[in-house]
C-alpha cells in the first residue's frame, strides 16, 4: 500500500499541510496471548499459524493508515476480517499487541491509564451496533450521559442533550424511555449521545447493521448530513460495501486481519486490488457510487469564440463530428454549434459563430453521480457536459464510457459470450 503523498494531504487556509488526526503504524492484535508471546508469533513467517499454535488468534496484522481531520474513513470486510479489531484499537478497547497509534501526534499506546481516560472522555465518541442505552433512563438522560461523566451540571447537560436530540430528529421525545422507541430511533439516541459531548473523533462499529433497509438508509442520510455540517473525523466499520461507498471519503478493505486495499470508493469500484475486492464490487450499484468526475474524458472538439463559421465547419468535418463546444479564452462554455447551423451561417456569409450557438447539451458537475444523469447520455450532438462552478468546460462523459463502466460482465462471461 503506497504511502500518503504530502502534496495530497489536506491544507489549511495558509496552504500548510494539516497533520492527520489518526495514524496507525504496524498495528497488530493477537488475542489470547501475552504481549511477549504475541510478538513472537508476529515475527514468524506465518503469524496466523504461529498465533494459533500458541493458543491465540491473529485479529489484525501490520495495519498502516492515516486518517485526515474531518474525514469519513470506512473500514470494511466480512466477519472475522479484523475491521472491528482495528476500530477498537483506536481507543484501546483492544490493546494493540504491536505498533503505534497516534491521535493528534500522541502515541496512545504509551500513555498512562489516566491520560487514556482523558482522551476517551474528551476526544473520542463511540456508537455501537446494539445501541447500548440505559433502559431505566429517559432518552434525554441517555443522550446526556457522557456529559454527566464529564461533570457537567444537570441543567447544562440536559439542554445540550435536547439540542443533540433535535439534530438527530428526536426533538420532543426526550421524556420517552428507550423501549418506547423503534430500533432506528434508539440508534438515533446513541448517535445523539455521542454528538452531545462533541468529540473531535467519532468511532462507529457497524451502527446500522441491525436496522431494516429503509431505516438504515435514513440513518445513512442523517450521518451524511451531520458530517457535512460538522466535518468530524469519523471511523465507520461496516460489512456492506454499498454503505461504505455511500458515506465514506476513503474505504479500507480488510481480509483475514490484513489491509487488501485503501482508496476512495470510486477507485475501488473501478480498480479493485484483487479477486476478493472484485467480488464485493460486483454487487455494488456503480451508478450510485461513480461520479461524473470519475468518468470524465476530454471533449473531442472545442472551438474558440472568434472562429469563423467556415473554419468551424471545416474543423467539424476533420474530426468527423456533428457538433462542437465553443468557449471563451478562459474556457468558459458559451454553447454548442452544429454542422447544420454552421452551414446556414456560411451561406449567409456571417463572420461569427455566435449566431449558431445553441444550448442543446446537458450540463453536470464533477460531483454529480452517474445514476442522476445517465439517462441523458446520447440524446444530444455532444456528450453529457461537465462544468465547474464558473461554467468552465472540464470535459465530457460519453455514453459509451457510461455503458462500459456500469457493465458488471466479467472477462470470463465475455469470453463465453463470444465463443
Amino acid at each position: 500500500m503506497s504511502e500518503t503523498n504530502p502534496a495530497d494531504q489536506p491544507q489549511d487556509h495558509t496552504g500548510e499541510a494539516v497533520p492527520p488526526a489518526i495514524v496507525g503504524r504496524g498495528l497488530s492484535k493477537v488475542y489470547g496471548l501475552s504481549r511477549r508471546q504475541a510478538q513472537r508469533a508476529l515475527a514468524a513467517d506465518d503469524p496466523r499459524t504461529a498465533a494459533a499454535a500458541a493458543g491465540g488468534y491473529l485479529g489484525a496484522h501490520d495495519i498502516d493508515f492515516e486518517i485526515a481531520k474531518g474525514e469519513m474513513f470506512v473500514v470494511m470486510g466480512l466477519s472475522g476480517s479484523g475491521k472491528s479489531t482495528v476500530l477498537r484499537m483506536i481507543n484501546r478497547l483492544n490493546e494493540p499487541s504491536a505498533g503505534e497509534l497516534l491521535i493528534d501526534g500522541e502515541d496512545i499506546t504509551k500513555v498512562s491509564d489516566q491520560r487514556l481516560r482523558e482522551i476517551r472522555n474528551n476526544s473520542i465518541g463511540m456508537v455501537f451496533q446494539h445501541f447500548s442505552l440505559f433502559p431505566h433512563r429517559t432518552v434525554r438522560e441517555n443522550a446526556a450521559y457522557g456529559l454527566k461523566v464529564r461533570g457537567v451540571s444537570k441543567s447544562e447537560r440536559l439542554e445540550i442533550a435536547d439540542t443533540a436530540l433535535e439534530r438527530v430528529g428526536l426533538g420532543g421525545r426526550g421524556d420517552k424511555l428507550p423501549d418506547e422507541l423503534s430500533g432506528g430511533m434508539r440508534q438515533r439516541v446513541g448517535l445523539a449521545r455521542a454528538l452531545a459531548v462533541d468529540p473531535p473523533i467519532l468511532l462507529m462499529d457497524e451502527p446500522f447493521s441491525a436496522l431494516d433497509p429503509l431505516i438504515r438508509r435514513d440513518m445513512q442520510d442523517l450521518l451524511v448530513d451531520l458530517q457535512a455540517q460538522d466535518q468530524r473525523t469519523t471511523v465507520f466499520v461496516t460489512h456492506d460495501l454499498n454503505e461504505a461507498m455511500r458515506i465514506g471519503d476513503r474505504v479500507m478493505v480488510m481480509r483475514e486481519g490484513r489491509v487488501v486495499q485503501l482508496a476512495p470508493g470510486p477507485e475501488i469500484v473501478a480498480h479493485p486490488a484483487d479477486d476478493y475486492v472484485s467480488e464485493f464490487v460486483s454487487d455494488v450499484d456503480r451508478a450510485r457510487v461513480l461520479s461524473a468526475g470519475d468518468l470524465l474524458r476530454p471533449a473531442r472538439l472545442v472551438l474558440p469564440e472568434d472562429i469563423s463559421p467556415r473554419d468551424a465547419l471545416r474543423r467539424l468535418g476533420e474530426n468527423e463530428v456533428t457538433g462542437a463546444f465553443v468557449t471563451t479564452g478562459d474556457h468558459r462554455l458559451l454553447g454548442v454549434v452544429t454542422d447544420d447551423r454552421l452551414v446556414d451561417l456560411t451561406r449567409r456569409r456571417s463572420k461569427t459563430v455566435r449566431e449558431a450557438l445553441g444550448d442543446d447539451y446537458h450540463k453536470v458537475k464533477e460531483s454529480d453521480v452517474v445514476g442522476d444523469f445517465m439517462h441523458l447520455a446520447g440524446r444530444q450532438v455532444v456528450p453529457v457536459t461537465v462544468v465547474d462552478d464558473d461554467n468552465r468546460l472540464l470535459g465530457v462523459v460519453p455514453r459509451g464510457v457510461i455503458l462500459s463502466t456500469l457493465s458488471t460482465v466479467d472477462e470470463e462471461d465475455q469470453e463465453v459470450a463470444h465463443a
